[in-house]
């Protein structure tokens, strides 16, 4: 409530808060019938005074809605719309509204307005206890899906799950059985991206990123190692596997030579990992690394 303040009262009110701290009075909490008078109190107010504020009318209509003074709130809702307050914030508040008004279809309406102009957020609604109580509604359930393939586009669309087969945790081999290492392949971004972690017998550690460049449609592995092995390649899907192509450059020797790559899925599980590099600009090709992957446990 908006209340003028009167410094004649100041000190009598300081003494009777120290007093009441001193004996473990317990604060006395406004009745829901005292909030809804004091929301009436607050909308004359900002009426009377011609308040031309967007946000005191929307924080007017949020506490009238809690208050269950749902009248008061979609008037000032009204308010804050006239005001070009966000339309964002508006229409998730309606949404509210109606739910608190057990008005479901109307709730599920405003979001899809919502999605209908772009908004996409679709975490700040799955994650707003009020909104999220329609959980389990047909209509809001398909809406939510809807809103997320727009919201999280890399796991709907092509392409981007045609290195899944490499995801996971392995023990890494050579090929005749000796151990070389353990990679932790795991998809992150919502599915926009897959992150290598290789950690070798030794102890040595290297990490990629890989993902499928939509402006090409190629995918691309990024390697770094402590070692200073850096590799950039790119290609896509075969008939043999995930095929890259690129180059090599080692950081302590400065050299940069052709590099490429082929992963194979391979009918028991496994998956087979063959890096090869040019030393003559291309014309043949030597092997860098064979692994046989299998899954842990």
């Amino acid at each position: 409530m908006i209340n003028k303040v009167n410094k004649n009262n100041i000190l009598p009110a300081f003494f009777v808060a120290l007093i009441a701290t001193a004996c473990s009075v317990a604060p006395v909490r406004e009745s829901s019938a005292d909030v809804k008078d004091d929301v009436l109190a607050e909308f004359a107010q900002l009426e009377k005074s011609g308040s031309k504020e967007g946000q005191d009318w929307f924080d007017l209509a949020q506490k009238a809605r809690t208050s269950g003074n749902l009248e008061v709130a979609a008037q000032a809702l009204d308010r804050a719309e006239d005001l070009q307050y966000s339309a964002v914030r508006l229409g998730l508040e309606k949404t509210r509204l109606n739910i608190a008004a057990d008005d479901s279809a109307a709730a599920v309406n405003e979001l899809q307005g919502l999605m209908d102009a772009g908004f996409t957020s679709v975490g700040f609604i799955t994650q707003d206890p009020d909104i999220n109580s329609l959980e389990g509604q047909a209509d809001y359930d398909a809406l939510i899906e809807a809103m997320s393939v727009k919201a999280y586009p890399c796991r709907h669309q092509p392409g981007f799950h045609d290195f899944d087969f490499w995801i996971g945790e392995w023990d890494v081999a050579i090929a005749n059985g000796t151990p070389a290492g353990t990679n932790s392949i795991q998809p992150a971004e919502r599915g926009c991206v897959l992150i290598e972690n290789w950690k070798n017998t030794a102890g040595g550690t290297g990490m990629s990123i890989n993902y499928l460049d939509k402006s090409t449609d190629e995918w691309v592995q990024i390697w770094n190692a402590e070692g200073g092995s850096q590799i950039n390649i790119r290609g896509g899907l075969t008939d043999e596997g995930m095929r890259l192509e690129g180059y090599l450059h080692t950081v302590g020797t400065g050299t940069t030579v052709p590099f490429r790559a082929l992963w194979t899925p391979l009918p028991d599980g496994r998956v087979r990992q063959f890096f090869e590099q040019s030393n003559d600009g291309g014309k043949t090709w030597v092997p860098w690394f064979e692994g046989f992957y299998t899954r842990k446990d």
